[in-house]
């Protein structure tokens, strides 16, 4: 039986209530020649993700690095339909800030933009909810298969 959720206090930057699967990334990413807004797939072949989907999920960057194009990129992402639901931060990033916030603009809808500070990243293919400024987190589903 899975534990109940666990909520958390947060800063949400930009964006609403959303609730996505969790996709750790375990280096920087750049959006800029890193990221197919396209297809919405890690394109850096040198990332250890690399081939990975990032649409509709709640992506925790470590930083993120390269240009500020990354800004235009997630809003190119949004717009086609395969940017993450959720970035979720431990610093502040202005230039993921402005391509949400461009996104909202344009598009009417855009990634939520999460600060988590200090707080350890939620586990990868955990269920995460965010609110107001509170972020509700849930493990992975179990699954094991029963012993035959």
């Amino acid at each position: 039986m899975p534990s109940p959720a666990t909520p958390r206090p947060v800063t949400v930057l930009v964006g609403g209530e959303v609730t996505a699967s969790v996709k750790v990334l375990g280096e920087p990413l750049s959006l800029w020649g890193g990221f197919d807004s396209a297809t919405g797939r890690i394109i850096d072949r040198h990332h250890p993700q690399f081939g990975d989907s990032l649409t509709a999920l709640a992506v925790c960057l470590p930083a993120s690095r390269g240009s500020s194009s990354a800004s235009s990129v997630l809003a190119e992402a949004v717009r086609s339909g395969t940017a993450p639901a959720a970035l979720l931060l431990r610093s502040p990033d202005p230039i993921l800030l402005l391509g949400a916030l461009v996104a909202f603009e344009l598009y009417g809808r855009g990634p939520t933009v999460v600060l988590l500070g200090d707080a350890p990243p939620p586990p990868d293919g955990s269920l995460v909810t965010v609110g107001a400024s509170t972020l509700l987190e849930q493990p992975p589903p179990d699954q094991s298969f029963p012993a035959r």
